[in-house]
C-alpha cells in the first residue's frame, strides 16, 4: 500500500514557477509507442510543435538541467541542444530502463522523470514533488483519481535496486516504486494536466483544445 501525502500559464501561475537547481529533468521518449502506430511519439506534432517540445517548455523552467531519454531518431532530439541518453539495456524494456540509464550516465542526486506525451504538466510540478519528498527516495504524481508513476522525482540511491529489479525480469514501474519505499503526491482536480497523448484519436482531441 502506497502512502499519499491550458497550454499557456496565466500571469499568476507563472509567478509560482520555482527552479530547483538540484534536480535534473528527464523527458522519457524511448518507448515503442505501439498505440501510436509505432511512431516515435515524442516527435508527433501537436499544434505546430513535436510533443517533446511541449514538455521541454513546461519542464525547463522548473529544473536545473534537462535531458532526453531516447532510442530512435537521435539526431532529431539532438537538435534541441539537450543531452540525449540511450537505454543501456536492449529491446526497449520500458520506462524503468530509461530511468536506470539516466542514473548511470548523469551525476545528479535527484531526477524528475516525465513522459514525452504529457504536454500539460503543471508549472509547479517539480516544486510540489520536491516539497513533499521528505525522507522518501521517490515521490510520484496522483491526480486525485489515479497514479502516474512515470511522472516521478527519484533519488539516485535507487539506481542499484532498480538495476537488480530489471535484471530479475521485472518491468512494472509502480511495483518498483512501492517496493523502494516511495509514495504518491496528490495533485487534486488536475486530471487534464496529466493526460497522455497515446493514440491518434487522443492527438485529434488535443488539437481541438
Amino acid at each position: 500500500m502506497s502512502h499519499v501525502s491550458r497550454l499557456k500559464p496565466t500571469i499568476k501561475e507563472a509567478i509560482l514557477v520555482r527552479r530547483l537547481t538540484a534536480v535534473t529533468g528527464v523527458i522519457l521518449a524511448g518507448g515503442r509507442a505501439t498505440r501510436m502506430g509505432g511512431q516515435d511519439k515524442g516527435l508527433v506534432m501537436l499544434n505546430g510543435l513535436p510533443l517533446f517540445r511541449h514538455v521541454i517548455n513546461r519542464l525547463a523552467p522548473q529544473v536545473g538541467e534537462l535531458a532526453i531519454s531516447a532510442n530512435r531518431n537521435l539526431e532529431k532530439y539532438q537538435r534541441s541542444g539537450l543531452k540525449i541518453l540511450r537505454d543501456t539495456l536492449p529491446d526497449y524494456p520500458g520506462p524503468l530502463a530509461g530511468m536506470l540509464s539516466t542514473m548511470q550516465q548523469l551525476d545528479t542526486e535527484w531526477f524528475l522523470f516525465c513522459p514525452c506525451d504529457t504536454p500539460m504538466i503543471p508549472e509547479d510540478l517539480a516544486a510540489r514533488l520536491w516539497d513533499a519528498r521528505g525522507q522518501y527516495p521517490a515521490v510520484w504524481v496522483n491526480d486525485g483519481e489515479r497514479d502516474h508513476p512515470t511522472i516521478v522525482l527519484i533519488h539516485r540511491n535507487l539506481a542499484s535496486p532498480l538495476e537488480n529489479y530489471l535484471a530479475a525480469g521485472e518491468r512494472r514501474v509502480m511495483v518498483f516504486l512501492r517496493e523502494a519505499g516511495g509514495h504518491a503526491v496528490i495533485f487534486p482536480n488536475q486530471q487534464q494536466n496529466f493526460t497522455n497523448v497515446n493514440t491518434p484519436e487522443d492527438l485529434s482531441q488535443w488539437e481541438k483544445r
